[in-house]
């Protein structure tokens, strides 16, 4: 049969079932027995059939795309890119495009023309802030949100979401298994589920845990520079600071930045030599350096602290920025590929009538460790 085009008809009598059997088989929707399922796709398959997606499209009244809405900042992060990529690659096997949606152009009541173009919609952290997302979350067609959507307005048709809280609290844990007794968290701005849950996670782990979290706010997307200049001001103010977590995507380097030109030794002391010892462990230890027969301790170096004393490092977004560093920096992996691949999942499932609306579906993360924040010697 591939001297031809393969029909549906054509599936259908080798498979030994009707064409409409057939037609729900290979589109996931309908009542057919697994196993009938199985079976009709592996016929597809053999026989070389490719369905006819305009014609498809056509039936079913459908665009064969999808819009993917991001935060206005996402167009200089990594984070965003991967997370794009992972949901055009799954929207892609579905047989959908996927429409990316200028913020401009779905603002101010433009979402009637929104929902012409597409079938469904993906919003990935959804600012309450941001006018467009009213509009996005009411256009008729069904939406996904990556992350939920705190405001006023329509609820989604589904979310995936992930456990933010979480998150910052084994990065938090993990800085003071690491010796920290004076942590600083440098937590985005905005209305964001990601942004509002980070802060309010600083302040409540810090009550439970009878620890003073000194927390600055930066922007949603802080640069390097903003995260040096901030880091630099904390450590000044409050030397006692012995651990920084950062957390916007790609800023961490700003705080090693900071971290050298305060003196301060990032994780590991690399200089420590037999018959000396050097002790960061613990906000306000005085260190020593022992040599033959003679001690000396004090305390130099901008912001007041001996610049032999560690201060750990972590961040809450992992990526190119803190896996090249240098030393390289602990950080949450999101693992974004696969976040905007389990969006555009949600979405299509929804789309195809396989899950019901109104779901939610959790995706994990992963804390990967590195010598940021490694035991000093």
């Amino acid at each position: 049969m591939t001297s031809r085009t393969v029909t549906l008809l054509d599936v259908a009598r080798a498979a030994g079932v009707s064409k409409s059997t057939v037609s729900d088989a290979l589109q996931g929707s309908g009542r057919v027995a697994e196993a009938t399922r199985e079976r009709v796709r592996a016929v597809a398959e053999e026989l070389g059939y490719r369905p006819n997606s305009a014609a498809r499209r056509l039936r079913r009244s459908s665009t064969g795309a999808i819009g993917l809405h991001l935060p206005q900042t996402a167009t200089r992060l990594d984070y965003y890119m991967n997370l794009a990529f992972g949901a055009v690659a799954r929207a892609q096997e579905e047989g959908l495009d996927v429409v990316l949606l200028a913020p401009a152009g779905v603002a101010g009541g433009a979402s009637g023309r929104v929902a012409s173009r597409v079938d469904g919609l993906l919003v990935i952290d959804p600012e309450v802030g941001d006018s467009a997302v009213p509009g996005l979350l009411d256009a008729g067609v069904p939406v996904v949100t990556g992350e939920r959507y705190l405001g006023p307005t329509a609820a989604p048709s589904g979310a995936v979401i992930c456990d933010n809280a979480a998150s910052l609290t084994a990065l938090l844990d993990h800085v003071t298994e690491r010796g920290a007794r004076h942590p600083a968290v440098l937590a985005p701005a905005g209305t964001s589920a990601w942004a509002t849950a980070l802060r309010a996670t600083a302040a409540s782990w810090g009550q439970e845990h009878g620890v003073a979290v000194a927390l600055r706010t930066v922007p949603f997307a802080a640069t390097p520079q903003e995260a040096e200049e901030t880091t630099l001001a904390l450590l000044r103010t409050d030397p006692a600071v012995d651990a920084v977590i950062c957390a916007p995507d790609g800023a961490a380097p700003g705080v090693l930045r900071a971290a050298a030109t305060a003196g301060r030794t990032v994780g590991t002391v690399s200089d420590c030599t037999a018959g000396s010892t050097t002790s960061g462990r613990t906000a306000g230890t005085t260190t020593s350096d022992h040599t033959a027969g003679s001690t000396t301790s004090g305390r130099t170096g901008e912001a007041g602290a001996h610049p032999r004393t560690p201060l750990l490092v972590a961040s809450c977004v992992d990526g190119t920025a803190t896996r090249s560093a240098e030393p390289p920096v602990t950080a949450v992996d999101l693992r974004p590929a696969a976040y905007g691949r389990a969006c555009a999942e949600l979405l299509c499932d929804i789309l195809a009538g396989r899950t019901a609306p109104d779901t939610v579906r959790r995706h994990a993360w992963a804390l990967e460790t590195r010598a940021s924040t490694a035991w000093p010697c």
